[in-house]
C-alpha cells in the first residue's frame, strides 16, 4: 500500500510515520503539511528527531496543485501513484477534503473528528462547521478496529476514532451490545488525559507548566456524542487534563439489570476479546504507565451485585491505540491482514494465553 500521511507534523502524525516506516507491507510515498506551514521543506526527522536516520522525507505542503497531481497520477496509473492517504489534520480539513480523494479512488483513513458523527446536525454544536459532505458522512465506517473489522474491510473512508471513545467504547461495549445494562439509566464516563491529547500547537492552557489536573468541557466536549452513538447508549462524559505527557484512563460506572450475574459479566468481557490481543484483560486496576508507548488497551473492572452496580477501567495511549495504532489496525484490516500486524512482535504473540475455565475470567 502507496500512502501519504497529511498532518506530518503533528504529534499523532509523527507517532503514525513512526509506525508505517516499521511496516513492510507500506510505503510512504510523501509526507504533507498544512499549506500555510513553517514547516514546509524542512525533514520530517528535523522536527521529530526520534525518526532521524529512519524517517528523512521532506514535508510538502499541502496545496490544490499537489492535489490535481495526486489525481493525475493515480488516474494514470504512474509508479508512486497513491493507494491511500491518512489525515492527522483539522477536523474541518478532513470534512472538506475527504471526498474529493476517495472520488479519486484513494482510500482515506481519517484520524480527526470529520465523519466520525453519523448526524450532520451535531458538526455545528460540537466541531463549530457545517458538514458539506453529509452524502460521504453516511458512508464512513467507524473504525473501531476490534469491533468493526468486516465494515472496515470493505470501506474506502474510515473515520478513526477519538482516543476518549477508544478507551471508553472498548470498555463499554461488552456491556451494551449485551444488553447487560439498565436502559435509560445513567452511564457515567470519567477520563483523564495527558497533554499530547490537546496536541502540538503551543498554548498558555495546555503548556506543561500551567497544567493541573483539572475537568474541562464538562457536559459539551465532543467526544460525547461519539461515545453514545456508538455504545447505543447515552452517556455523561466527564474530562480531564493531567500534567503529564501521554497516556490516557476512563472509568466508566453504569447499572445492569437485576437479573445480570457477575459470571455474565466475565464471558461478555472474554468473547469480545479473546482473540484480540491488543486488549488486555488484566487482574488489576489499569495503569496508564502499562501501556504507554504501546498499542495495548488494558481493562479491568468489578461488579457490585448488591447494587447491580459496574464500575470498568480501560487505560491506553492516546497517540497511539486512541490515534496512530488504531489507523494501522484499520490499514491492516484494509489489507486482509491481521488488526495487529506489525504492532506486536511474533514472540508476545506466541507468549499469550488465554486463561479461562468454566468459571470465566475471574477479575477481583
Amino acid at each position: 500500500m502507496k500512502v501519504a500521511v497529511i498532518g506530518a507534523s503533528g504529534y499523532a502524525g509523527a507517532e503514525l510515520i513512526g509506525l508505517l516506516c516499521a511496516h513492510d507491507k507500506v510505503s510512504i510515498q510523501q509526507l504533507v503539511v498544512s499549506e500555510n506551514s513553517v514547516c514546509s521543506g524542512k525533514k520530517f526527522s528535523e522536527l521529530h528527531a526520534r525518526w532521524q536516520g529512519l524517517c528523512d522525507l521532506p514535508l510538502i505542503s499541502f496545496s490544490h496543485n499537489w492535489f490535481e497531481t495526486t489525481v493525475s497520477n493515480k488516474q494514470n496509473k504512474t509508479v508512486d501513484a497513491l493507494d491511500a492517504v491518512f489525515f492527522a489534520t483539522p477536523h474541518e480539513f478532513s470534512a472538506q477534503w475527504a471526498k474529493a480523494f476517495v472520488d479519486a479512488g484513494i482510500k482515506v483513513f481519517d484520524l480527526s473528528g470529520g465523519f466520525r458523527l453519523k448526524n450532520p446536525a451535531d458538526y455545528p454544536t460540537y466541531y463549530g462547521f457545517e458538514h458539506q459532505c453529509q452524502n460521504t458522512l453516511s458512508e464512513a465506517v467507524y473504525g473501531l478496529a476490534e469491533w468493526h473489522q468486516d465494515e472496515i474491510s470493505k470501506a474506502n473512508l474510515i473515520a478513526v476514532p477519538g482516543c476518549y471513545p477508544t478507551a471508553s467504547l472498548l470498555a463499554l461495549k461488552p456491556i451494551t451490545m449485551n444488553k447487560l445494562h439498565f436502559e435509560n439509566s445513567l452511564i457515567v464516563v470519567n477520563g483523564i488525559s495527558g497533554v499530547t491529547g490537546v496536541g502540538r500547537k503551543a498554548s498558555l492552557g495546555t503548556s506543561f507548566c500551567e497544567v493541573s489536573l483539572t475537568p474541562y468541557n464538562i457536559l459539551q466536549h465532543r467526544h460525547q456524542p461519539e461515545i453514545s452513538q456508538e455504545a447505543q447508549a447515552e452517556v455523561i462524559f466527564n474530562p480531564h487534563l493531567a500534567p503529564y505527557k501521554r497516556g490516557l484512563l476512563t472509568t466508566i460506572t453504569l447499572q445492569l439489570k437485576s437479573e445480570v450475574t457477575e459470571q455474565q459479566i466475565n464471558d461478555a468481557y472474554h468473547f469480545a476479546y479473546q482473540d484480540k490481543p491488543l486488549v488486555r484483560l488484566v487482574p488489576t486496576w489499569p495503569k496508564i504507565d502499562n501501556v504507554a508507548q504501546t498499542p495495548f488497551a488494558d481493562l479491568h473492572w468489578k461488579f457490585d451485585q448488591e447494587k447491580q452496580v459496574l464500575v470498568v477501567s480501560c487505560a491506553i495511549d492516546n497517540l497511539l491505540k486512541g490515534a496512530a495504532s488504531q489507523a494501522v489496525q484499520c490499514a491492516n484490516i484494509s489489507l486482509g491482514l491481521p488488526s495487529y500486524y506489525s504492532l506486536i512482535s511474533r514472540n508476545f504473540l506466541s507468549n499469550i494465553s488465554v486463561k479461562s475455565d468454566s468459571s470465566g475470567v475471574t477479575h477481583e
